[in-house]
């Protein structure tokens, strides 16, 4: 069904895209985007692989009477930098994947 030279094309074809991700991969490292509490007192900053570089704590919030709150915007900032850390990453990928697979949409 399928001959040597489809095959080691098709090899050769997952090599290139094996590449390209790592690539793609390389370039989210350095590639930052931030996520902030609703009051800009707490933020997250991270990387377009999800990795977190910087975290920031305004100095106001770092008394025992201020457990709540800080705990409630370090989820908010979090989840907000790692949103924008998706959507960085979901764009790489899909740009990778249209250039090896052109014609599928993507």
């Amino acid at each position: 069904m399928f001959g040597n030279n489809n095959m080691q094309e098709m090899m050769a074809k997952m090599q290139e895209m094996q590449g390209a991700v790592e690539e793609s991969k390389k370039k989210l490292e350095s590639i930052f985007v931030k996520g902030e509490s609703d009051d800009q007192r707490v933020r997250f900053v991270m990387n377009g692989n999800r990795k977190v570089s910087d975290v920031r704590i305004d100095e106001s919030l770092l008394g025992p009477e201020h457990k709540v709150a800080l705990e409630r915007m370090l989820e908010q900032a979090f989840n907000k930098a790692l949103e924008n850390a998706n959507g960085i990453n979901e764009g790489e990928m899909k740009n990778t994947a249209a250039g090896m697979l052109p014609g599928l949409g993507i």
